[in-house]
């Protein structure tokens, strides 16, 4: 541990961005380490991790896993060692630079400086910032974000939202291996039980760019799984049983 924050980076088949996204995030301007877990990526993308840990010595971080277990299992996982390790704020982040890595400082920033529990990187807090959606999928986007706030009452407007930094004492709060969502839902049933345990939650307008590599992730399970989560967590909140 050389910092006080880590950037959480899920990966599968990222080996075209990996050593590129690390050099970028060794760069800003509050120190950060970097934990990269890996799904069993076929494409090598473990191997350049190791060549940036060589690099970079003490700051970076690797868990493999056999296969592609899932965004939010890997995320509770990240969860699990920043923890453990100390960390004071960790961040969530996107590996085909769909997220800018600079941002990674505002989001930061606003944790340090207390506005924030939860800042989160958004791509609707101020109209649509997304470069080179399609407009079948921006669609999507923003309808499923609208839904979700609507049943939820989240008060944020990038319900699904994947860049963010959290400070410690929130993934403390709300028992991090309770959350059993996986893919977008995941970031829903976050951002919820963050805001129902009393953190505050911080919206900072980022511009959100379609990846310049490799395919996404998107399935139809994903958003079947977004759909009847955010019922699940209305009526668990109802009943004091989140």
């Amino acid at each position: 541990m050389s910092a006080d924050t880590i950037i959480i980076v899920p990966t599968y088949n990222e080996s075209h961005n990996i050593e590129r996204l690390i050099d970028r995030l060794m760069d800003l301007r509050n120190k950060v380490d970097v934990l990269v877990i890996d799904d069993g990526s076929p494409d090598g993308t473990a191997d350049k991790v190791k060549l940036a840990q060589e690099k970079y010595e003490d700051r970076i971080a690797l868990i493999e896993r056999e296969g592609k277990l899932g965004l939010g299992t890997a995320y509770v996982r990240g969860f699990q060692y920043a923890l453990e390790k100390g960390y004071e704020r960790m961040c969530e982040m996107d590996a085909d630079f769909s997220h800018d890595p600079d941002d990674a400082d505002r989001l930061i920033d606003a944790v340090k400086a207390g506005e924030a529990d939860v800042a989160v990187g958004s791509r609707y807090a101020n109209g649509i910032s997304i470069i080179n959606w399609p407009l079948s999928r921006l669609i999507l986007s923003y309808g499923a974000n609208i839904y979700a706030r609507t049943i939820t009452g989240l008060p944020i407007f990038d319900t699904t939202a994947g860049f963010k930094c959290i400070r410690r004492e929130v993934l403390e709060t709300i028992s991090i291996d309770r959350i059993k969502s996986n893919g977008y839902a995941f970031q829903i049933e976050l951002h919820f039980r963050a805001w129902k345990a009393g953190f505050k939650l911080k919206e900072v307008s980022i511009v959100f760019r379609e990846r310049e590599e490799g395919v996404s992730k998107m399935s139809k399970a994903i958003v079947r799984e977004a759909i009847w989560r955010v019922w699940t967590l209305k009526f668990r909140s109802i009943f004091g049983v989140l």
